[in-house]
């Protein structure tokens, strides 16, 4: 059976600040069907496969991509249990497509594609990696997708907007360990202090599970995560509702990217495959299609200034 959940087009809450009523009317489809037959496809790009000519495939004809399903609108498993689907298999089938190569999806664990990549086991990983300059020291990156974290509170909250260091004054935050969203959050509260404002309290937990329950049970105040999972989960409960957006490289930007092996020569082809893409509306499609518009970029770029080491 044909397992579809509507979810609502984050865009259009973001950019017209509709209300929970206006925006559920306009809603795209979570389709978790394995056979996909909604997905976006695109042409060959001769410009991009001459910019490949040179790079050494994994695999003859196929571009082979490690990915980590780990949570809808970007990456999961279909019903069937095997099958991944997402805006990031989206992206990925595209790419491939337009490099004219049959699309290979590799599961793995988030944390293990560094080494992956390294040794060769796929040609890129598009997994909802950011760009750092740490990592750049060890691969090359095309940007494909905004690098958003969302706050997040539940429906009935008081708080409707939090934009700057000040909004977080006095909260209790639900966000990762080891983040850059924390990061984030550690930062604003140094300026908080050193304006004489009470910093947040930064709250932790090992299951979205439990976190779920301490914001929706007023244990929390707020949440501060990658935006995309929790823009999916509040339009398909209706229990939680975003307030604000970050970078998660703020105070500058970093980007979401496809990783490729520093010095392969495949990133510049996939950087003119995504921007040849973007012009064709057809990577505009497939974020729609996820109702990730919001996280979309006007250029994919190659290796651009990333999250700093701190």
């Amino acid at each position: 059976m044909t397992d579809r959940r509507q979810f609502m087009t984050a865009a259009l809450v973001a950019a017209a600040g509709l209300p929970w009523r206006a925006a559920h009317a306009a809603t795209a489809t979570a389709d978790l069907d394995p056979r996909q037959a909604g997905r976006v496809r695109a042409g060959r790009d001769d410009a991009a496969i001459r910019a490949a000519a040179g790079y050494r495939w994994v695999r003859d004809d196929a571009f082979t991509v490690a990915i980590s399903p780990h949570a809808p609108p970007v990456s999961t498993y279909a019903t069937d249990a095997r099958t991944v689907v997402g805006a990031d298999p989206d992206y990925a089938q595209l790419v491939a497509d337009a490099l004219g190569r049959t699309l290979v999806l590799v599961p793995i664990a988030w944390a293990d594609w560094p080494l992956g990549l390294t040794s060769g086991k796929y040609d890129a990983v598009i997994s909802n990696v950011g760009v750092t300059e740490k990592r750049k020291e060890k691969y090359d990156f095309t940007t494909y997708r905004l690098g958003l974290h969302g706050f997040y509170v539940r429906t009935g909250s008081p708080i409707a907007r939090i934009a700057e260091p000040k909004d977080i004054a006095g909260l209790r935050i639900i966000t990762g360990a080891g983040t850059s969203q924390e990061r984030i959050l550690l930062e604003w509260n140094k300026r908080n202090v050193a304006q004489g404002l009470k910093p947040a309290e930064l709250q932790y937990f090992d299951d979205d599970a439990t976190s779920r329950i301490a914001l929706l049970s007023g244990r929390a105040d707020a949440e501060l995560n990658p935006n995309a999972s929790l823009a999916y989960e509040a339009a398909r409960t209706g229990k939680i509702r975003r307030v604000g957006v970050v970078n998660a490289g703020w105070p500058a930007n970093a980007d979401v990217a496809i990783a490729t092996r520093r010095g392969s020569g495949l990133a510049p082809a996939l950087t003119l495959a995504t921007n040849a893409l973007i012009g064709s509306g057809r990577y505009g499609q497939a974020l729609a299609r996820w109702g990730l518009q919001s996280e979309a970029i006007a250029r994919a770029e190659t290796n651009p200034p990333g999250l700093p080491s701190f």
